[in-house]
């Protein structure tokens, strides 16, 4: 078998690919919705549901996507994934029904579970886990320009050839480009240091284990609220704006600082993580979202909405740094991925939800400030779950226990 290509090789490799995954596979989608529309004709509720039948998928899909990794898998996962989200854009650019554009987008949703973050946090771990912190935060750090990647180059693209064109074009580069760099970085034997790292998995905890942890549950619930508030946000803002009364354009002055938060608060992380400990960085993180809805919801004026985007940029871009390190550090790396991906597919089906669910809840609230108001207490309830999750002790280290103390009751005994 060839060697392994180097820890840095492969994280550059991942990064590239999740920028270019997730500005096809999440960001893109509003793009096309409109040209969808004059096209064929279809209603927003309508193309909108097959955006949400993805997400769907994906959440379903997370946990068999895990349990793949654990297997040693990760990079069929992965390959297959890019070459799927390839084969389903070619699929979409054809689509001229809406059966088949919601059976193009289920097969997009488990492309998303494949490739989006989770399954490249999961291999890192496994293949380097001495420092699959840091490449945690490398690739979210370049992934937070997905979008700004996403709209003008979908912009530019339909300029150039049409809406089908560029969703022909799209899946081109996914299907030949991505797919191959996927099973190019993760190809080869695992380094001699993540090697010896294997006795350690005695100690790390199972799926069945981790369920029966009460920080489990916690951070499940923390993470599900979060997601939650966090997609109810994306899908309201521009309509939470209006209601407030000001323009798209003044709206959008206060969006445009979403990402270069999302983006500093990662840079920071990168630099200072060996000084951070994942829960106290959670706290912080989890924090921040309940206070910027809370913002939102009251403000009107400039500066105030200003702090609201700059503090849920930051919380938003360390969220998955948050998540994708404190799996490992809480229950371990040798199952990393059933868990990780048994607690994120929860989350990503009320991500799934909370657009319509929240768009329900409207009808029975005054408007848009009680609602934000809402979605605050929803952050807030994930932030104390959180704050409640504590490390576990793992099976490995009770026997570990057991076995110390027990060796010491012999020895008193002998001595006696």
């Amino acid at each position: 078998m060839s060697a392994a290509p180097s820890y840095r090789s492969t994280v550059s490799a991942l990064a590239f690919g999740q920028i270019v995954c997730w500005a096809a596979l999440y960001y893109a989608f509003s793009s096309f919705v409109l040209p969808m529309q004059r096209a064929l004709g279809w209603s927003k509720p309508e193309l909108m549901g097959a955006f949400s039948a993805g997400l769907a998928v994906w959440g379903a899909s997370s946990y068999a996507v895990g349990a793949a990794i654990d297997r040693g898998r990760g990079r069929a996962v992965m390959t297959l994934g890019a070459a799927l989200a390839g084969l389903g854009f070619l699929l979409w650019s054809r689509v001229d029904s809406l059966a088949q554009l919601y059976a193009t987008w289920a097969l997009l949703g488990a492309a998303m579970a494949m490739t989006l973050y989770e399954p490249a946090f999961n291999v890192l771990t496994k293949r380097f886990p001495d420092r699959y912190v840091r490449g945690i935060t490398a690739l979210t750090l370049v992934g937070g320009f997905a979008s700004t990647l996403s709209f003008p180059a979908a912009a530019g693209l339909m300029a150039l050839c049409g809406w089908r064109g560029a969703l022909a074009v799209v899946g081109g580069v996914l299907l030949l480009v991505v797919a191959p760099l996927h099973a190019w970085a993760l190809c080869g034997t695992p380094l001699p240091h993540a090697a010896a790292a294997a006795p350690d998995a005695r100690a790390d905890s199972t799926l069945r284990e981790a369920l029966r942890e009460p920080s489990f549950w916690l951070l499940t619930a923390s993470f599900t609220c979060y997601s939650f508030a966090a997609a109810a946000l994306w899908a309201h803002l521009m309509p939470a704006f209006a209601a407030k009364g000001h323009s798209e354009a003044q709206a959008l002055s206060v969006v445009v600082w979403f990402g270069p938060a999302q983006v500093a608060g990662r840079l920071l992380h990168f630099i200072f993580a060996r000084a951070i400990r994942p829960h106290a960085l959670g706290l912080v993180v989890l924090g921040g979202l309940p206070l910027s809805l809370a913002i939102f919801a009251l403000a009107d004026h400039g500066l105030a909405l200003l702090v609201f985007a700059l503090l849920f940029g930051f919380a938003n871009g360390l969220v998955t740094i948050v998540r994708g390190s404190l799996v490992p550090d809480y229950f371990g790396r040798e199952h990393v991925g059933r868990i990780g991906g048994a607690m994120s597919g929860i989350a990503l089906l009320a991500r799934a939800a909370a657009p319509l669910a929240t768009a329900w809840l409207l009808l029975a609230l005054p408007g848009y400030r009680e609602m934000l108001l809402a979605l605050s207490g929803v952050g807030a309830a994930a932030l104390i779950a959180f704050a409640l999750a504590r490390r576990p002790a793992r099976t490995g280290e009770l026997r570990a226990g057991g076995r110390v103390s027990a060796d010491r009751s012999r020895a008193s005994s002998g001595s006696a």
